[in-house]
């Protein structure tokens, strides 16, 4: 589109042009500097110096706008057929009739207007006007519906899975990937297993191939062993809870025994200590060597672990068949998939059977019982030899003088360290160890606990008064107290424990401390003034005083 000059905007703003017919060369020109305008007054000497245009000049019917583009539409478009505007162009409307025309467009209109100007800028009809407000009012309205659309969905994210999982499955102790289990297996649904049952599967498969290794190089397969081989190739716990269930489904595929005196090449298993030994049954042929656990043999064993895990899970399968209102009946043969409503990880597990135990060994715990048993382990030969010995050195056979009596015991040398020293001293200091370790052998549990209070008793005093010191109150609730010294003692103790030793500590010093009952607390009062030090040597005192009883 060639650009207009401005020359040409002030021709067309004359108003003596308007009635020439228009010529078939383009509507904007340049006028022809060659032809002379005779109209074109001369400029004087106040006039603007501007190009008048050449009489030939074509122009148009209808007036240019002004050098500022502004928004012109047809009366009829704003007024409407009965107003008197619409008779006439828009051209010859007044300059302020067309400032309130402007005025009542709104500005969901302005930029449809303004489109459609440039596409037919003088043949806007009332018809087009309203089906662009219309449509664009519709465009509102759905952008709305999106919008709340958006902010529900974005407030209520779980509505669904609420919607669709009762909460009372939330409160279920197995996590929702075994719950679940069943839904998520890929491909048509049929007789799926139970998470619990597919977990056992591969742990038959794991033993199973650990057995095998084993059992194949003549080696004695120990539940040590596989365990540690099981768990390096599940990552899970595998323990004699998962052999006894794999037992229970499969009775037939080991046989468990107690044995010991087996090598294990380890610091914290003895020789001498029994343990689960495991061996696989299999079918052994009349006239043939020791079988060997094949792969084929793996494959079988594992499918028919596989098919009895199955019949288990049909017995709970028809026994909701039949718990059905009304009850079903559907041939073993003929089912190829679970009922809709039978929840197949609601199974419940597998009940271990009892493996072998290792058996009661009696254990001797005198010098007495030891030497009962050591008799009854002589044979007869040997105890007739002993007791003839005996006689003989009990008897001799010729009579001699008699000889002074030789103490039975000599006298030990004492060390250098105790030369000089009485002997008289060391055989009581002895006599008073030998009673000490006398007492240590005959005390009974009551006396140890109370022993142990009495060692504690020091430290809890000097705690004690600490607490009264901070408290800053003359008497304290056994709960407060006990509370306070549980939590300022170097080890821990329960509230309960403390109190006990808070009663000692009053029965031992009933002038330094005092309990008093009222109603139902109990209150502990202490005597602040007194000397610690003192008090703490006290105790000690009768600490070891109580020891040597």
């Amino acid at each position: 589109m060639a650009q207009c000059r401005l020359t040409d905007f002030f021709a067309r703003r004359r108003p003596g042009l308007r009635d020439k017919p228009t010529r078939t060369k383009p509507a904007w020109r340049t006028p022809s500097p060659a032809k002379p305008a005779p109209r074109a007054p001369a400029p004087g000497p106040g006039s603007s110096r501007k190009r008048a245009r050449s009489p030939a000049e074509p122009t148009r019917d209808e007036p240019a706008p002004p050098a500022r583009r502004r928004l012109r539409l047809p009366a009829n478009a704003v007024a409407g057929p009965s107003s008197p505007a619409a008779a006439g162009s828009p051209e010859h409307s007044s300059p302020q009739s067309t400032k309130t025309k402007k005025a009542t467009l709104s500005a969901s209109q302005r930029p449809c207007l303004a489109a459609q100007e440039d596409k037919v800028p003088s043949k806007v009809t009332l018809s087009e006007l309203k089906s662009c407000l219309q449509r664009a009012q519709e465009l509102g309205a759905r952008v709305q519906e999106l919008k709340a659309s958006a902010q529900k969905n974005a407030g209520e994210p779980s509505a669904p899975e609420d919607r669709g999982h009762p909460a009372g499955l939330c409160g279920e102790q197995m996590p929702a990937y075994q719950r679940f289990h069943a839904l998520a297996q890929p491909g048509p649904p049929g007789l799926v297993l139970p998470y619990k049952y597919q977990v056992l599967a591969e742990m038959f498969r794991s033993m199973d191939t650990i057995v095998s290794m084993l059992y194949n190089r003549s080696e004695t397969v120990t539940f040590t062993k596989v365990k540690q081989g099981v768990q390096d190739m599940m990552r899970k716990r595998f323990e004699e809870r998962n052999v006894g269930q794999i037992k229970t489904v499969y009775p037939g595929s080991y046989r468990f025994r107690q044995e010991r005196y087996i090598p294990t090449f380890k610091d914290g298993v003895r020789r001498s200590d029994y343990q689960l030994t495991i061996e696989p049954l299999l079918d052994q042929q009349a006239g043939s060597a020791a079988p060997q656990l094949t792969a084929s043999h793996l494959l079988q064993r594992r499918q028919v672990f596989s098919q009895k895990l199955v019949a288990r899970v049909r017995e709970h399968h028809r026994a909701f068949l039949a718990s059905l209102n009304p009850p079903m009946e559907v041939p073993e043969d003929q089912l190829t998939r679970w009922h809709p409503r039978f929840n197949v990880d609601e199974v419940p597990d597998v009940e271990p059977a009892e493996l072998p135990q290792p058996p009661a060994v009696e254990k001797l715990a005198s010098a007495q019982e030891v030497l009962a048993r050591a008799r009854s382990l002589m044979s007869p030969r040997m105890e007739k030899a002993l007791s003839d010995l005996a006689q003989r050195t009990a008897q001799p056979s010729s009579p001699q003088p008699p000889s002074p009596a030789l103490p039975a015991t000599p006298p030990a040398t004492p060390p250098a360290a105790l030369k000089g020293v009485s002997q008289a001293l060391l055989e009581r200091i002895r006599a008073k160890e030998a009673q000490q370790q006398l007492a240590r052998m005959t005390r009974r549990p009551e006396h140890e606990q109370r022993l142990q209070r009495l060692e504690r008793l020091p430290e809890l005093a000097r705690v004690l008064r600490s607490v009264f010191v901070s408290e800053r109150k003359p008497a304290l609730t056994m709960e407060v107290a006990c509370a306070r010294m549980t939590g300022s003692y170097r080890a821990a103790m329960s509230p309960g424990e403390m109190e006990k030793h808070v009663q000692l500590l009053s029965e031992l010093l009933p002038d330094w401390l005092s309990l008093h009952r009222i109603r139902t607390d109990t209150y502990v009062k202490l005597d602040k003034a007194a000397d610690l030090a003192g008090v703490m040597a006290q105790l000690a005192r009768l600490a070891r005083a109580e020891e040597a009883l």
